[in-house]
């Protein structure tokens, strides 16, 4: 990226985090769906759930932390549709400014957004009861998760935000990514499962990445299927980042 690139994405990136600012709300609506399932869990369904001798906030918690991040980035989607209907990406392109700061911006605000949102998450699950036995290098590690992670949906998200026809639409796509960690070792082991949905746990993306992290946030090694998870991010990310970028020079074409 060059330095104008660099200098663009700078300035765009703090335009959006101030929206965010002068409206916290959009911080508060992301967190108060994982934080709702975060008390459903524990404190309703929390003592039927077979997850092990551990504390069950502390096996449920990788999964919320999925949960936080995938309703976090409906609203990458959402702010960027308002700029496209709004014609401001449209008036952005007028200027001499590097065309990918535009979708970059976007991509770093959410970034910045889904980090505040995962550490009141966090916050929370403090207060209830949850405890992390890991190092700095395994915070590391599973910091690195989530970033790769919400980077991975943030690529997906700018997508809608491209395309959608109403802002319903460019929200709506965020719906099955909430879903998918509820079908995954989130909230229970894999292998209470019955066949089929077993099977579909154990070959979809969140769980080696939910699996991978609760070994990290535990303080051991990441199970083994890390590399699993972070292939399938990685190779996600590629796609919708190619599929993003393609649609996004038409449009200012």
């Amino acid at each position: 990226m060059s330095t104008l690139a660099v200098r663009d994405t700078s300035v765009l990136t703090g335009r959006s985090l101030h929206h965010i600012l002068r409206s916290p709300d959009t911080i508060i609506t992301t967190v108060m769906m994982p934080i709702a399932f975060l008390l459903l869990f524990v404190y309703v369904f929390g003592g039927a759930m077979s997850a092990g001798s551990g504390s069950y906030v502390n096996y449920l918690m990788p999964g919320i932390l999925v949960i936080t991040v995938a309703t976090g980035i409906s609203y990458t989607s959402f702010r960027l549709f308002a700029d496209m209907q709004a014609g401001i990406v449209g008036r952005l392109r007028s200027m001499p400014i590097a065309r990918s700061s535009v979708l970059w911006a976007h991509v770093l605000t959410s970034l910045v957004a889904n980090l505040v949102s995962v550490v009141i998450v966090i916050a929370v699950a403090l207060v209830m009861g949850f405890r992390s036995s890991a190092g700095i290098g395994s915070w590391l590690g599973a910091a690195g998760i989530m970033l790769l992670f919400t980077l991975t949906l943030t690529w997906i998200a700018i997508i809608p935000g491209l395309t959608a026809r109403s802002s319903d639409g460019a929200v709506a796509f965020s719906y099955p990514l909430i879903f998918l960690p509820f079908v995954s070792s989130a909230f229970v082991p894999t292998a209470t499962m019955p066949g089929p949905l077993r099977w579909f746990a154990d070959h979809q993306p969140v769980t080696p990445l939910v699996d991978s992290l609760r070994s990290l946030l535990a303080g051991q090694p990441a199970s083994a299927d890390l590399w699993a998870g972070l292939a399938w991010c990685l190779g996600i990310l590629i796609v919708a980042y190619v599929v993003a970028t393609t649609i996004y020079r038409r449009r200012m074409s």
